[in-house]
């Protein structure tokens, strides 16, 4: 919970929010910020992979990897978001890598997948950086701010880590 008020200040940013999912308030408040931690410390602990990324032990953004279900549940997506102040440093990359590395070292999932805007290409960048594969285009796949948008798909398998 001492991470709340750092989290809602890097979260409290239309360039952030625009380039995730939909769901999270703006403004985003502490308030916000503490039932997002209740949560992600509620969830079940074999498919819910949530972890803050810090910067001089304070929280600057998060990443998670959730569990995919039934015939994919050895599949899990990846997440994540840092503070606008901390883009462009190799802080996500490298956030991306040691997830991965937990992930594949302490669980059976055996990839995983990200699927960023295509327009968002620095998170682009940060998954080919990290190891992660281009899949292809997903054409036409959301509607973010009234707008239709393309996704690309990247993932990376367990085996493939290990060979990195």
């Amino acid at each position: 919970m001492n991470d709340a008020a750092n989290l809602a200040e890097m979260l409290n940013n239309k360039n952030i929010l625009n380039n995730l999912r939909d769901g999270l308030p703006y403004p985003y408040t502490i308030k916000d910020a503490k039932e997002y931690i209740t949560a992600m410390l509620a969830e079940d602990k074999t498919k819910t992979f949530a972890f803050a990324i810090t910067v001089d032990d304070r929280a600057v953004g998060s990443i998670g990897v959730f569990r995919c279900d039934n015939i994919h549940f050895r599949t899990a997506e990846m997440g994540y978001y840092i503070g606008e102040p901390y883009w462009g440093n190799g802080i996500m990359t490298s956030a991306v890598k040691q997830t991965c590395s937990y992930i594949f070292g302490h669980t059976n999932i055996i990839r995983i997948f990200a699927e960023p805007f295509s327009s968002n290409t620095a998170s682009c960048r940060v998954l080919e950086k990290a190891g992660f594969q281009f899949e292809g285009l997903l054409r036409n796949n959301a509607v973010k701010n009234c707008e239709i948008l393309d996704m690309k798909m990247y993932s990376i398998l367990n085996e493939q880590y290990s060979l990195l």
